[in-house]
């Protein structure tokens, strides 16, 4: 069927731009297994199937009557009459059914789109805080490595005289709170792998393939601008659902006018035994016409205002939709601009950090002294590591944001 064709050509055709191999896989997992886009899809689907029911005429009417009393004519006693009759609609009444119901099932296939692209930016945006998660597990383990070997170095001064037992003591209570921050963050990774299982319709528990780095891709500023009102699935869907209506209100206007019938009628004759006269016994083939006769014309009248009421009503949900898509794109782009900030801010802060520690930890070395400060440097350099793989992980979320405001998900690059 061509439209499954296009369906499984869909699956495939996802963006690379700002994507890892392993995201893009997911999606494609997504996009197959989610219960809630296929069943969006069957929704497109059966809605084709309106189709032919609304461009059929109606089914022809063949009746049988039989003369308990004979009605007696010239030719002879009537017996029984045989009628088939069928009724046609005013000339476009069909066309008109037929392109309503195709521009709604249109109006399900970008519902569809949309569901996609919502369903893609729902995986992204589950499977980011778990690759954040890796990387802040990773860093709390290199802190631990880090304050133990502290620890060892504090210990071996206080041994040889040359430092004081009360920094043995801080960088125990650091290796206290290490260790227990790195157990919270590990108690997380459940409940995020359940969540991104969900919407890949999996089991809860099966372990997810995480990229074992979080890279910051810069992108350019109005991202995608240009295309945040073209073609997108719920300005379109809007848009079929006009035409639509429309053409039901064009065939609410044809429903007004009148329906011709054509019949046959076949009478079946007895004949005559009291006499011979022409003809005598001769069945009789009767063709017919008929006309409707449209007097009742209030249900036409409001099925007319329905429909225009339903064509503004459609109009102003258009613009409400561009609005609000237009204010979350500039929302999301200031939010990504203050991330890319932030992002550059923790790497120069990150860099400067680790100069002022490599001086901090020389100094401590040569006098022993001063170990509150390499461990205060130390915690402030794991929080500016932290806070910026947070700020990457918020900066990729909202480019797959814009990309779902864009609806560009679905586009090769």
């Amino acid at each position: 069927m061509k439209i499954r064709l296009i369906f499984i050509l869909l699956l495939f055709q996802i963006s690379n731009q700002g994507k890892s191999q392993i995201l893009k896989d997911y999606l494609q997992t997504a996009a197959k297994n989610n219960p809630g886009l296929n069943a969006k899809y069957k929704e497109f689907e059966a809605a084709l199937q309106v189709v032919p029911q609304v461009n059929a005429l109606a089914d022809p009417t063949f009746s049988l009557g039989y003369f308990v009393s004979p009605v007696e004519t010239r030719v002879g006693p009537q017996r029984a009459r045989f009628s088939l009759s069928q009724m046609f609609p005013w000339f476009g009444t069909l066309e008109a059914r037929e392109n309503a119901a195709a521009m709604m099932a249109q109006a399900k296939y970008q519902s569809f789109l949309d569901y996609k692209n919502q369903l893609f930016y729902q995986v992204a945006a589950a499977y980011y805080p778990m690759e954040e998660l890796q990387q802040l597990i990773r860093l709390e383990e290199e802190n631990l490595q880090i304050l133990e070997t502290y620890k060892a170095i504090a210990t071996s001064k206080f041994e040889n005289g040359t430092g004081a037992m009360v920094d043995v003591l801080r960088v125990d209570l650091m290796i206290n709170d290490s260790k227990t921050n790195l157990k919270i963050l590990k108690g997380k990774y459940p409940s995020l792998l359940s969540s991104f299982n969900a919407l890949l319709n999996k089991d809860s528990g099966e372990e997810a393939i995480i990229s074992d780095s979080v890279i910051f891709e810069p992108i350019p500023l109005n991202y995608r601008k240009d295309s945040l009102l073209y073609d997108h699935p719920l300005l379109t869907e809007l848009d079929r659902k006009i035409k639509s209506s429309e053409a039901r209100e064009l065939s609410a206007n044809l429903q007004a006018r009148p329906k011709f019938g054509v019949g046959l009628d076949y009478v079946l004759v007895d004949k005559r035994s009291d006499m011979e006269v022409p003809d005598n016994g001769k069945n009789i083939l009767m063709p017919m016409i008929s006309v409707s006769i449209p007097i009742f014309q209030q249900k036409n009248k409001s099925a007319r205002v329905e429909e225009q009421l339903m064509q503004e009503s459609y109009t102003l949900q258009k613009k409400e939709v561009s609005n609000v898509l237009i204010a979350n794109y500039e929302l999301s782009t200031y939010e990504l601009n203050q991330q890319q900030e932030f992002i550059l801010l923790y790497q120069k802060q990150t860099r400067e950090t680790k100069q002022v520690l490599n001086l901090l930890f020389s100094a401590y070395s040569n006098t022993g002294k001063e170990f509150e400060e390499v461990l205060r440097m130390q915690q402030q350099l794991l929080k500016y590591e932290q806070m910026k793989i947070s700020a990457i992980t918020k900066y990729k979320t909202g480019v797959a944001k814009i990309d779902y405001l864009t609806s560009k998900t679905l586009q090769t690059n």
